[in-house]
């Protein structure tokens, strides 16, 4: 990846909005391209990120670019408190029809930030067991239009509830892989079965998301799917992540995190990702589990950096560039990414073939 004084400008105040810090380590002077500052920061879904940081920085954008800036932020704002209220009456009514949900991603995640309302929002993600996803779908089908067909294999249906978009999800599996997508089956039992879950108050509602430990797996395969299948992963989701692992420092079971990785054969990546996050965006190293300062990784990371920056962020790219920095999982993962089948899912459409 090229180095210029814009990016490095750019990562700078990601880094200092990220983690609150006001020891900028580079300067940022008028070689800064601020309009391409601005345009990563939209690009990359860290507006927010990037304007905390400027509160560090002795010199600002042009003015004009600057309130526009800051217009763009109090959208964000605005638009995370509407969803919020959202959230909060719609768990509330799902719970007096007996439906139970956990809330995954977005809102939850955001609630890691110092600024929870100045992270870029996406879709309203709810995760349901067996029993309360058929009643979910019942419940929240008719409150919807134009949506989505189902995804059987996935258990996922994607909603348009005005304003919003609300993907009801019964598994978090990414297609990337059987072995992988056991493995998340596996973790996915822990939250229902085990209890493996954590609260946010959202005003006067109660919230329950996935417990840190599994929670910090789930992210991290949710950005490998994204990121694999070319489907637009960004920076936003590697700060959600780093947030979390250092929110929960404390509280993950690193032990538990390692065998979930392993079983699903992603530690590599996780070493690999880990190396980006700490070099790029400055996560303490005290909250980054199995990071080794080894430059193979750091090598491989500058790639990836790369290849999230670039502009071409296809499929196809996306696999021959991975290649180069994974090249076993690239392969085993070539017919989910690209024919998007696995062994698993081909036994559970022989099953439901033989039941219909």
């Amino acid at each position: 990846m090229r180095k210029n004084n814009t990016i490095e400008a750019f990562f700078t105040l990601v880094r200092a909005g990220l983690w609150s810090d006001g020891n900028l380590d580079i300067r940022i002077d008028g070689t800064t391209d601020w309009q391409e500052v601005y345009r990563l920061a939209t690009e990359q879904s860290v507006l927010g990120l990037v304007l905390a940081g400027l509160e560090y920085s002795d010199i600002k954008p042009p003015k004009v670019l600057l309130l526009q800036w800051i217009g763009e932020v109090q959208i964000i704002e605005q638009r995370n408190k509407a969803m919020n209220s959202f959230i909060g009456g719609m768990v509330e009514r799902m719970r007096e029809k007996g439906i139970y949900t956990l809330l995954v991603k977005g809102q939850g995640i955001a609630q890691c930030y110092d600024r929870p309302l100045w992270r870029t929002s996406g879709d309203v993600d709810l995760f349901l067991s067996d029993d309360n996803y058929e009643k979910a779908k019942q419940f929240l089908l008719p409150l919807s239009t134009g949506n989505k067909p189902e995804r059987l294999y996935s258990k996922e249906l994607g909603l348009n509830i005005e304003p919003w978009f609300v993907e009801v999800h019964g598994t978090l599996r990414s297609g990337l892989s059987t072995r992988v997508d056991i493995a998340i089956d596996s973790v996915r039992n822990l939250v229902f079965n085990n209890g493996s879950v954590r609260t946010w108050m959202n005003g006067r509602t109660q919230v329950f998301l996935p417990g840190a430990t599994v929670d910090a797996f789930f992210v991290f395969v949710h950005f490998l799917k994204h990121f694999y299948k070319g489907e637009g992963a960004n920076l936003r989701q590697l700060c959600d992540w780093c947030r979390l692992l250092w929110k929960y420092r404390d509280d993950i079971d690193y032990s538990l995190l390692e065998t979930h990785l392993r079983d699903s054969g992603l530690i590599t990546e996780w070493k690999v990702f880990a190396a980006l996050s700490v070099c790029y965006l400055g996560a303490p190293i005290e909250s980054m589990p199995f990071y080794e300062e080894k430059n193979k990784w750091i090598k491989k990371a500058r790639i990836i950096m790369g290849q999230l920056l670039g502009k071409n962020n296809g499929r196809l790219h996306t696999v021959l560039s991975m290649i180069k920095v994974f090249p076993i999982n690239t392969i085993r993962f070539i017919p989910g990414i690209v024919f998007e089948i696995n062994s698993l899912k081909i036994k559970e459409r022989v099953r439901n073939y033989k039941k219909a």
